[in-house]
C-alpha cells in the first residue's frame, strides 16, 4: 500500500526588534543573550515554546546578525490527512497559526511561566495543496502590540517564517498487545493489510541465529529441582529480563527482533528501576544468518514525586564491532499513568553539521533531500540503503509510536517517515522499536506489583 499524506507545519527564523524608544531593559540587552520567548499556538494542539533572540533596531536582514538565523526552528506541528481535510472542509482560511511574545529580561521564567506580554501575531494558514507541494505561509518582519507602533511611528517588530511542507508516512498498527504476538497490519484510512507477525517470548543472551526458535527454558527433571525453587522465584521476582519480540514478514522469515539484553531490576532500597542503572533492549536486523545490532533502548523510572517513564534510544554506526560508537537519537519521559509518544525527530537537530543545506528542515529551501538507491532487500517499500545515523541526520520526523500507560490495553500505532523506510527491514525495525518501548513501560513497573501473566515466566510442570 501507499504511505498516509501527512502535512508539517514549521515555525522558525524568529527574530525581535525593539523601538530606540523601548525601555532600556530590553533594548540594551545583548542580542545572545535572548531575553524573550514565544508562545506558538495552533488550534488542537498543545502549545510550543521558543526564545526569540534580540536584534539591533537599524536591522533590516536578520540573516545579516551573527547569530544564525537560517536554520532557527521553534515549532514543528504535523497533522494528518484526516486533520487537514477537516480544516480545510471548514475553511482553510479560517485555520490560523497564532504566536505571542513575552519578555523576560532577568531571565527567571524562562517560558515556565508568564512574562511581560509584548504582543501577539495571528497568521492564516491554506492548507489546500499543502499534501503535495512545500510553500511559505510567511516570510518577513510583523509589527506586534496591542497598537501596533508607539507615537514616533515605530513599533516592535517579529520577524519570522512559517511554512508547510508534505511529510508521507507509513502507518502500522499492532493488533493487539505486544506480548500477546499480534499481527501488524500497515494502514491507510480506513484500510488495513497485514504485513507482519509478532512472536514474544524469553531468549537467552546466547540464542543470537536466525534459525533459533523463542523457547521456554528447559528445566532438570530430577528430583534435586525442589530445593532451589524457592530461590530461583525469589531472584525472578527481583529483575525482569530475557523477553524478546520476533518480527517476521508474511512469508515467516525473521526481518527485525527486540531483545532484553540489559535485566530491569530495582535500585537498591527501591523497588524501581533507576536511571543509573537502566534496562536495555537491543534492536537488531538481520545480516549473514545472524542478528546485527542496530539501536539500544535503555529505560527507567525517573526519581522523584514524578510518575514518568524516562527513555534514551541510541543507533549504532556501521562500524560498531571495530569502535563501538553509537549517537542518540531520541530521549525524553512518558507519563506512566497517561502514556504519550515516544517520537524520533531530528528536525530539532538542524544544527548538526552533517545536515546538507537542502535539508527538508531548511527553512528557507522548498527542495527535499532524495532517496538514494542501494543494495537493501526488495519489499511493496522498495530499495534503499540500511538505516544508519547519517542517513536520519537529514533531518524531519523520523518515527512516531503510540504507548499506553501502565495497566491499559495498548495497541501502539507507529509512523515511520517514508525516507526512513526503504526496505522490509527498516519497516519491521521501527515495529521492533516500538514494541520494545511499549514493553519497557511494564518492565519498569514497580516490583512491588505483580506483572501480568504473559509476561511472567512461568515454571514447567515435572512429572515423575
Amino acid at each position: 500500500m501507499d504511505p498516509c499524506p501527512f502535512v508539517r507545519i514549521l515555525v522558525g527564523n524568529l527574530a525581535l526588534r525593539l523601538p530606540l524608544s523601548t525601555k532600556p531593559s530590553l533594548s540594551r540587552i545583548h542580542p545572545s543573550t535572548s531575553p524573550c520567548y514565544c508562545k506558538i499556538k495552533l488550534k488542537n494542539f498543545p502549545h510550543q515554546v521558543g526564545s526569540i533572540p534580540l536584534i539591533h533596531a537599524n536591522t533590516q536582514n536578520p540573516e545579516s546578525c551573527n547569530f544564525s538565523l537560517q536554520k532557527s526552528l521553534a515549532a514543528c506541528f504535523s497533522l494528518s490527512k484526516f486533520q487537514v481535510d477537516r480544516i480545510i472542509s471548514k475553511g482553510g482560511s479560517s485555520y490560523k497559526l497564532s504566536i505571542e511574545v513575552y519578555a523576560d529580561p532577568d531571565g527567571s521564567t524562562c517560558g515556565l511561566a508568564s512574562g511581560k506580554l509584548l504582543g501577539k501575531v495571528t497568521v492564516p494558514l491554506d492548507l489546500r495543496g499543502a499534501e503535495s507541494r512545500p510553500s511559505v505561509a510567511h516570510n518577513g518582519w510583523v509589527d506586534i502590540g496591542r497598537n501596533k507602533s508607539n507615537k514616533n511611528g515605530s513599533s516592535a517588530q517579529l520577524f519570522l517564517t512559517i511554512r508547510t511542507e508534505p511529510d508521507p508516512r507509513f502507518v502500522f498498527q499492532f493488533g493487539g498487545e505486544p506480548e500477546c504476538s499480534p499481527q501488524v497490519f500497515q494502514v491507510q484510512g480506513s484500510v488495513k493489510q497485514a504485513v507482519f507477525t509478532c512472536k514474544f517470548g524469553f531468549r537467552s543472551s546466547s540464542d543470537r541465529n536466525l534459525g533459533s526458535r523463542t523457547s521456554l527454558p528447559e528445566s532438570n527433571t530430577s528430583r534435586n529441582w525442589l530445593p532451589s525453587l524457592k530461590t530461583d522465584k525469589d531472584q525472578s521476582a527481583k529483575e525482569r529480563k530475557g523477553w524478546s519480540i520476533t518480527v517476521h514478514d508474511l512469508s515467516g522469515s525473521p526481518v527485525a527482533m527486540a531483545s532484553m539484553v540489559t535485566p530491569f531490576v530495582p535500585s537498591p532500597g527501591s523497588d524501581r528501576v533507576s536511571r543509573s542503572n537502566p534496562g536495555a533492549w537491543s534492536i537488531l536486523r538481520p545480516e549473514c544468518g545472524t542478528w546485527k545490532p542496530w539501536g539500544r533502548l535503555e529505560a527507567w523510572r525517573e526519581p522523584g514525586f514524578t510518575d514518568a517513564l524516562g527513555y534514551r534510544f541510541d543507533l549504532f554506526h556501521d562500524d560498531i564491532v571495530a569502535t563501538g560508537t553509537t549517537t542518540t537519537v531520541a530521549s525524553s519521559t512518558l507519563s506512566t499513568k497517561l502514556g504519550g509518544k515516544f517520537t524520533m525527530d531530528m528536525t530539532t537537530n538542524i544544527s548538526t553539521p552533517s545536515i546538507s543545506p537542502q535539508s527538508s528542515c531548511d527553512l528557507g529551501s522548498g527542495s527535499r533531500p532524495g532517496s538514494r538507491p542501494g543494495s537493501g532487500s526488495g519489499s511493496d517499500f522498495g530499495f534503499g540503503l540500511p538505516l544508519s545515523p547519517q542517513s536520519m541526520y537529514r533531518g524531519g520526523f523520523v518515527m512516531s509510536s503510540t504507548v499506553e500507560g501502565v495497566g491499559k490495553c495498548s495497541k501502539p500505532e507507529v509512523e515511520v517517515g517514508v525516507k526512513h523506510v526503504t526496505c522490509t527491514e527498516d519497516a519491521a525495525a521501527f515495529v521492533a522499536l516500538a514494541a520494545a518501548m511499549d514493553l519497557s513501560m511494564d518492565a519498569c513497573q514497580s516490583f512491588s506489583q505483580k506483572l501480568r501473566k504473559e509476561l511472567r515466566q512461568q515454571s514447567q510442570t515435572f512429572v515423575d
